[in-house]
């Protein structure tokens, strides 16, 4: 899944250029890393990628090894439910492969133990192949009371296999909770940060859909019946549009019977603004995390993203957020970043679409 816009990332993360597209941590970009991170467990012309109709240009580019129609472009956005449905009928019908088993994944996470997340897949795979209507998820066990996250309370402990991590089933899902629930969950020691990571097959997604989506499924099958002809891009615009958004956690996750967690054997990270990058990248001894050309005098807590050619120099600043780019620069208190989405708002407002 690739199709987010990543608007806490501006002014790095473009309309076209969107935080996916770009090299945060390390020097692959996020989509290229979530690719790679497959290996030979699921081979290039097995692999599929849902984006927005204006970034295929891009991702085929980024994803070159990939085949030409493994990349497709939603005409809009409606959030993750359609997104994976759309994806499932592909496998299902244009590939004709129902009891195909599909992982899942955003393409914006950071996972550094390739091997570790293998193996997490291949005991997940296993799991569905016990139980063919069984949906798998990753559980992230979490570090502190996080409000960004949804949560997943385990139940009943599977039986593993050697070396396998812990697996449960799922007693239910939660969405984003306040800071005191949060701190509720993590003290219970039953609840998982939520990673939006998910094994199944085509058959069992598609199956949910229909029961919980109905409305959704019609048109993505719509979309199907005239994929590859020559009425193919009018239909996909018409009834794509046609759908109400909403995410798979709310569709199908927390009304799901037969559900696993397994305990991510991985490290893992989402990205979600400026501020994963100290975790990512480590700080300085005055808690600043530099990328790129930078001078900085009597400043601390401070995180600066330019380039090697472009010099950004602080003097007497703490927990600030500095982001050079060609064409604007942002300058803001690090703790208040979610209103960088207001600045995106504000651009739309003014019509100044040169800087989304």
């Amino acid at each position: 899944m690739a199709g987010g816009a990543g608007t806490r990332f501006w002014p790095a993360s473009r309309q076209l250029s969107p935080k996916q597209l770009l090299a945060l941590v390390g020097s692959e970009t996020m989509i290229r890393q979530t690719s790679d991170r497959l290996g030979a467990l699921v081979p290039p012309e097995r692999r599929m990628v849902v984006t927005n109709a204006r970034l295929v240009d891009a991702v085929r580019e980024q994803l070159a090894d990939l085949p030409q129609d493994a990349v497709v472009g939603e005409p809009c956005k409606r959030d993750t439910a359609p997104c994976i449905g759309l994806a499932a009928l592909l496998v299902a019908k244009v590939r004709n492969d129902p009891d195909g088993v599909m992982l899942v994944m955003p393409a914006d996470h950071v996972i550094p133990d390739t091997a570790a997340f293998q193996r997490g897949v291949e005991q997940a795979v296993r799991l569905v192949n016990e139980s063919p209507g069984r949906i798998v998820t990753f559980g992230i066990k979490p570090t502190y009371p996080a409000e960004i996250f949804g949560y997943i309370q385990r139940a009943k402990a599977f039986t593993t296999m050697k070396g396998e991590a812990p697996a449960f089933t799922v007693a239910q899902f939660k969405e984003k909770p306040t800071i005191a629930t949060a701190a509720d969950y993590i003290a219970s020691g039953e609840y998982y940060w939520n990673s939006g990571i998910f094994v199944w097959t085509a058959k069992t997604i598609l199956d949910a859909l229909r029961e919980r989506q109905p409305k959704m499924l019609g048109h993505l099958e719509k979309i199907i019946a005239a994929w590859g002809t020559p009425q193919h891009d009018e239909v996909f615009a018409a009834e794509f549009a046609a759908i109400d958004g909403i995410s798979v956690d709310y569709a199908v996750m927390e009304h799901a019977r037969d559900v696993a967690v397994i305990e991510a054997p991985f490290e893992w990270d989402d990205l979600g603004g400026w501020q994963s990058l100290p975790r990512r990248l480590g700080d300085d001894e005055h808690g600043n995390t530099i990328v790129g050309k930078h001078i900085g005098l009597k400043t601390s807590g401070t995180i600066v993203r330019t380039t090697d050619n472009h010099l950004v120099v602080t003097l007497g600043l703490k927990d600030c957020l500095i982001v050079h780019t060609p064409d604007a620069t942002l300058v803001a208190n690090k703790h208040d970043e979610e209103s960088i989405r207001k600045v995106v708002k504000e651009l739309e407002t003014r019509g100044w679409t040169d800087w989304l």
